[in-house]
This record gives C-alpha cells, sequence and structure tokens, in this order.
C-alpha cells in the first residue's frame, strides 16, 4: 500500500504551528489532542505519560499496539518517537511535523498485521526544552525495570534537496558525508550499533541512508546528541536517530519560514516507506 500523500498533508496541515508551552500553549495542547485522537482512531490504545516541569504537568502520548498472540505481547517493545513541540517564533513543519506525519502513517498501517512484540508510538513533549519529556519517560523505564527492543527517533525528516552543495557535515563527523542533501542520517551509538545496522539496511532499499556509529553516548559530536534518542542513550537502553541532518541542509531550521510549502513530500513518503520497512523487519512476525 502506498504512502497516502494526502493524508500526510492532512496530517501536516493539523500539526504546522508553533508549538511552544509558554507562547503557544494552546497550539502545543492542540497538537497533542490531534496526536491522541489519531492514535485512538487508529486503533491503538491511546494514553498520556503525565509529567512535572517548568512549573506545570505535561504529557507525551502515547498509542500501543499489541500483538494478537499472547506469547509476543510480553516480548520487549519497539518503539517509534518524534516530538511535538516547536521552539519559539517557527511553525515547525520539518521540526518536528514531518517526523509526526511518517509516525502516524506507520501506526495507520500496523494495525492490520500480525506483530512480533509490541509497538510503543510516543509523541514526546518539551524535546526543545532540553528533552524534558523523554527524560521523564526513559527515567520511568529505568525505575520500572523495563526492558525494549529499541527506540527509533524521528527528528526533521521533511527537507531534502537535490542541488549539489545543500548539504554541510557536522564539525568532527568521521565519515564522508555526500555534499547533496537527498539522504537520511541513521545515527545510533556503540550500545545501538545491531539497531543501526537493522535500520539502516531495511530503510536503504526505499531512499539514500547515511548510517554513523558515535562513539560513547556522542559525547565528542554533540550535533548527534540533539534530540531525544540521547534520553534512551544516557538510560542505557539501544536507539536510533532519524534525520535529514536539520541546520546543516535545511535553511529554515528554528525559524518563522518552517512552513508546510517548504517540505518535500516526496522525500517524507520515501522515509515513510523506509521505515516501515524496518520495523516489518524488527517486529512483525515473517508469517504475516
Amino acid at each position: 500500500m502506498p504512502i497516502d500523500h494526502n493524508l500526510l498533508k492532512e496530517d501536516l496541515r493539523h500539526l504546522v504551528g508553533e508549538r511552544h508551552p509558554l507562547s503557544s500553549p494552546i497550539r502545543l495542547q492542540n497538537a497533542e489532542a490531534y496526536l491522541h485522537r489519531q492514535f485512538s482512531e487508529t486503533g491503538l490504545t491511546a494514553t498520556k505519560q503525565h509529567f512535572q516541569a517548568l512549573g506545570d504537568t505535561y504529557h507525551n502520548v502515547i498509542g500501543t499496539a499489541l500483538p494478537d498472540a499472547e506469547p509476543f505481547q510480553s516480548a520487549p517493545p519497539l518503539i517509534l518517537a518524534a516530538h511535538f513541540d516547536t521552539v519559539q517564533g517557527s511553525p515547525g513543519a520539518d521540526d518536528n511535523a514531518s517526523a509526526l506525519a511518517v509516525m502516524l502513517q506507520i501506526a495507520r498501517r500496523v494495525r492490520a498485521m500480525k506483530l512480533a512484540r509490541p509497538i510503543h508510538f510516543i509523541a514526546f513533549n518539551l524535546e526543545e526544552e532540553n528533552l524534558l519529556g523523554s527524560s521523564a519517560y526513559t527515567a520511568m523505564l529505568r525505575k520500572n525495570r523495563e526492558t525494549i527492543h529499541g527506540a527509533i527517533v524521528l527528528e526533521c525528516v521533511g527537507y531534502a534537496s537535490h542541488l549539489a552543495g545543500s548539504q554541510k557535515t557536522p564539525p568532527g563527523v568521521p565519515i564522508a558525508v555526500p555534499t547533496t542533501g537527498n539522504f537520511l542520517a541513521v545515527i545510533g551509538n556503540e550500545r545501538s550499533h545491531i539497531l543501526t545496522g537493522s535500520v539502516a539496511k531495511a530503510m536503504q532499499s526505499h531512499l539514500p541512508i547515511v548510517p554513523l556509529i558515535v562513539p560513547g553516548n556522542g559525547e565528542k559530536l554533540p550535533d548527534t546528541r540533539r534530540s531525544d534518542h540521547t534520553s534512551f542513550w544516557e538510560q542505557g537502553f539501544p536507539a536510533v536517530m532519524l534525520t535529514d541532518t536539520a541546520n546543516f541542509r535545511n535553511p529554515h531550521y528554528h525559524r518563522p519560514t518552517d512552513t508546510l510549502d517548504t517540505l518535500n513530500l516526496d522525500f517524507i513518503a520515501s522515509v515513510a516507506e523506509g521505515l516501515m520497512a524496518a520495523v516489518i523487519e524488527l517486529a512483525i512476525r515473517p508469517s504475516a
């Protein structure tokens, strides 16, 4: 089943718009409600994790897909995640409505499949505020001594360019990075090297992929730590980040111009197709 561009645009239209806890709290709450509603209408079990931050209560939105067979329900879950807040002054189309739209596409598809493990779809709040939402979630996992199969975190997956010289290389990156910005980076740490390899291999038939394994938790490459995957790394869980590399490609990053009309829907659809292939590899029973 091909990715529905009209549905992608519908999700994006609902989600694009400044979503900041102080300057635009209503839009932030509306995005939270939209994600909860979409998870529920898709047939997932939709819940919220409450956490205290910035002198108030905030929520991560979680949609859970469970296998129909009992033995698979207790397997360590696969997590797909993306944040839904923005910085002040930006409508956040690439950062991070693009990732949310991809996550919703996958959520709608897995309900018809035979799962080999639970899948948790998580929309994290307050990523732009020092990863507060994902830090609360991973601290809960550690406190409850839960295990996971791995987390795939989507961070800016909607901007691409086929122009030579459109891609910059973050400082210190030890691999050759293409100078044309039409690829997706798949970034994991040493503890996540198996997950990173599996995701990269599954996705590479759908779009150009550049994998990177960083030493430790990426401390020497701070640009590889700028999303919610870092919260998983810090708690010892395997996680990878999928990204178009944000400001190293997208001139609209964190600006008022990060709007719907700057996104590349074909690229977003390719990311969704690639991610679906990775989910099939990691969480779908071969007999499905």
